[in-house]
């Protein structure tokens, strides 16, 4: 069975070819945790939780995020693209992000970056608060620290390195 992160990964993939990006918002805080049915998910940014990806820059293989807002302590986790496709059983980078506004959050790309080089970059909650980025798929579907959404749209960006 294709875990959580494979599906919304694929999910994103899909939403990159047809350009069908829109962004619902929700204010219910606890909404913002919650995995929204599948045929609905969106890319994008929320009302509370949001990646300002406009102004990235890059030095060597470290990204700087102009902005980034998390509802709740989290994660910026970058995962890459393998043949063309995102992968979601890894990442590439993790930033810890406390609660509230972020600004100039840098993400070193572990493996080195190249210029254009297509990424996933998301939030991802911590779920049990104890600042350790859990990304252990605690079923076959499901990560501990998981995505954060915004009612149907997961905050998450398709992004080329600078």
């Amino acid at each position: 069975m294709p875990s959580i992160h494979k599906y919304f990964i694929a999910l994103a993939v899909t939403l990159l070819s047809t350009s069908i990006f829109a962004e619902s918002k929700t204010t219910d805080d606890t909404a913002a945790y919650k995995t929204p049915e599948k045929a609905a998910i969106t890319l994008g940014n929320g009302e509370k939780n949001w990646i300002v990806v406009e102004g990235l820059s890059r030095s060597e293989s470290t990204l700087t995020f102009p902005e980034v807002q998390i509802n709740g302590n989290g994660w910026l986790v970058m995962h890459p693209f393998e043949d063309g496709k995102p992968n979601g059983d890894k990442y590439v980078a993790a930033t810890f992000l406390e609660d509230g506004k972020n600004i100039d959050v840098p993400l070193k790309v572990h493996k080195g970056i190249d210029t254009g080089e297509m990424f996933i970059v998301m939030l991802h909650r911590d779920s049990n608060e104890n600042g350790i980025l859990d990304f252990i798929f605690v079923t076959d579907t499901v990560v501990m620290d998981a995505p954060v959404f915004e009612g149907n749209t997961m905050v998450a960006h398709a992004i080329p390195s600078p």
